[in-house]
């Protein structure tokens, strides 16, 4: 509002004195005074220091919107972008698995699709019917469900790391009516099989010993697959570039976790952004470690073999001691990464020059974003530290914004008109992207239930009647504050109980156990305390233990911590 005012007074003033008869260059140079006079030159500074980075980030998000804009006239989906594909490398290597070798060039990781079609097809399976993957990353994953898409069929890409309770839940939200599941998870299947629907039909890919096989009522996927035609199933798409791909899951460190819905033109639209953002070229080699239930692994990596034709080296697991050896073994030229693994890799808490430094990175490309979410950004011009911007030049081109939230409430601040209130530069702030159901970049398209749908969504953010969509990153679980009023608490089966329960990275780091619980007035419990204490001794005299992971044990803490709390900036 500030440098609209500014710019009317500008204009206003060069407006009077061409009434008054004065001459075009003294009256522009009135006027550019009067602006930079009046707090201009703030924004004239900022629009010279920004200009090329915006001016690169429109031309991807122009590129990106012209390709979304032909292949929804064209009634595309991501199979049919692949069939492209395919024609174009038919040779070439898709897709590495580095545990064996093996390598599927694009026909072959084509014929592995169709053959998955027909199985789908023979199976009574019909657009719209989901079918849950429940494995450790492998090119099958791939081929399963690109297979699955090319007659309409959805798959919901389960974490490997669940268990029970909320493996349970996975399956059951998405209401998937087949199960394929790879041998090494086999005991957590069985630990669930007689809580599934009775009309779920499992499929299992590997050996298992018959006693399992019976067990489960399991049937071997391989030998079907083997089997089956390898030409194009006889399909007629019905879906459109905004209708479902598949699923893929939120952590649920903070609860269980939300079956987010991908539709094909939001594949397309996060890997178009990470190929053309980050200048990638046809003939890079991709070292893709992360695991393939996960966005940044299956879209953002995989999704670049898909899109655009790059080869993709399939890792297992993640292993710092193996990973240069990896990507030298495969001509590696592109290494995806989440934040963790550069410490890993470097084993130091600050990272980004010196891991260039000392591994000779040429370029490293951050970003920002959620599986599901509208407002992803990145940082395209390799500026340290940052991991994405918001132009201040052009901001409705892309309208995301820092929104000041109340700290003690986590609700959103509003001005006297209702409206949420912009963080200034340096503030921290909650990340929200203006919703255009129209627009395939700024859709959301929820998850599986309506209701959690419903709550990442605010009204009246950027003006009136609106609606945006409200980021809120979900991050490893850190500490649990547990009152212990009796003092019998037992961290031994404490342990126990929520090592059958929660994948790894949900359990929690840190205990505090506390002999009361601070509540507020309406009885609620005072959080804000407790995440502004966190584990430091120095502050509280509750015990805090730490988890040791290779003991197997939580331990009484005899140090000094410090605690982080990490903001997306607005500057």
């Amino acid at each position: 509002m500030h440098y609209a005012a500014t710019a009317s007074l500008s204009f206003g003033s060069l407006g009077l004195l061409r009434l008054f008869g004065a001459s075009w260059p003294w009256s522009l140079a009135a006027g550019l005074g009067v602006y930079l006079g009046t707090g201009g030159w703030r924004y004239f500074y900022v629009a010279v220091r920004t200009a090329k980075r915006d001016l690169n980030g429109l031309y991807v998000l122009l590129r990106v919107k012209l390709w979304i804009w032909r292949y929804m006239r064209n009634g595309s989906t991501v199979p049919s972008i692949f069939a492209q594909t395919v024609k174009h490398h038919p040779n070439k290597p898709a897709l590495v698995y580095e545990a064996t070798g093996e390598t599927w060039t694009f026909s072959q990781l084509d014929q592995l699709c169709n053959a998955v079609a027909h199985w789908a097809l023979s199976q009574g399976w019909t657009s719209g019917d989901v079918v849950a993957l429940f494995m450790e990353s492998r090119p099958l994953q791939v081929a399963l469900w690109l297979g699955l898409a090319k007659v309409g069929v959805e798959a919901a890409l389960i974490n490997f790391n669940l268990r029970r309770d909320s493996l349970l839940h996975c399956l059951g939200v998405s209401g998937a009516r087949g199960l394929v599941f790879a041998v090494e998870l086999a005991d957590a299947v069985s630990e669930v099989s007689s809580s599934l629907a009775p009309s779920a039909i499992l499929f299992y890919t590997g050996d298992l010993t018959p006693d399992q096989v019976d067990a489960l009522n399991a049937k071997p996927l391989d030998s079907i697959l083997a089997s089956s035609p390898r030409h194009p199933p006889p399909y007629t798409q019905s879906k459109g570039f905004n209708d479902r791909l598949f699923y893929i899951y939120t952590s649920g460190t903070t609860g269980l976790p939300k079956a987010a819905i991908v539709v094909h033109s939001r594949y397309y639209r996060i890997a178009a952004f990470g190929y053309y953002s980050f200048r990638m070229r046809p003939d890079d080699v991709i070292y893709d470690c992360l695991p393939l239930y996960h966005s940044a692994g299956n879209i953002m990596g995989v999704g670049q073999c898909v899109i655009h034709g790059l080869t993709v080296v399939v890792k297992k697991k993640f292993s710092a001691s193996r990973f240069w050896e990896d990507c030298i073994r495969h001509n590696c030229t592109v290494v995806q990464y989440i934040g963790e693994i550069c410490r890993y890799l470097l084993s130091q808490p600050v990272v980004w020059e010196a891991f260039m430094e000392r591994f000779g990175i040429k370029q490293i490309g951050e970003f920002y974003g959620a599986t599901e979410c509208n407002c992803s950004i990145a940082n395209m011009d390799g500026k340290v530290g940052a991991c994405g911007f918001n132009s201040r030049i052009l901001p409705n081109v892309y309208p995301i914004r820092l929104v000041k939230v109340d700290e003690d409430t986590m609700e959103l601040v509003r001005n006297k008109e209702g409206l949420c209130v912009p963080c200034r530069p340096g503030e921290p702030g909650l990340l929200v992207g203006k919703i255009n159901q129209q627009d395939p970049l700024r859709r959301f398209d929820g998850y599986a239930s309506q209701d959690a749908t419903r709550k990442k969504i605010a009204h009246n953010v950027f003006k009136k009647n609106d609606s945006a969509y409200l980021s809120g990153v979900e991050g490893k679980a850190g500490m649990a504050a547990i009152a212990d009023i009796a003092g019998g608490f037992n961290c031994e089966s404490f342990l126990r109980e929520i090592q059958k329960a929660l994948p790894p990275y949900a359990r929690p780091v840190f205990l505090r156990i506390s002999p009361h619980v601070d509540t507020t007035g309406t009885f609620k419990i005072q959080k804000t305390r407790l995440q502004r204490e966190g584990y430091d001794p120095r502050i509280t005299t509750d015990q805090i233990y730490i988890l040791n992971s290779r003991a197997g044990r939580y331990e009484l803490d005899t140090t000094h911590f410090f605690f982080f709390f990490f903001f997306l900036s607005s500057t």
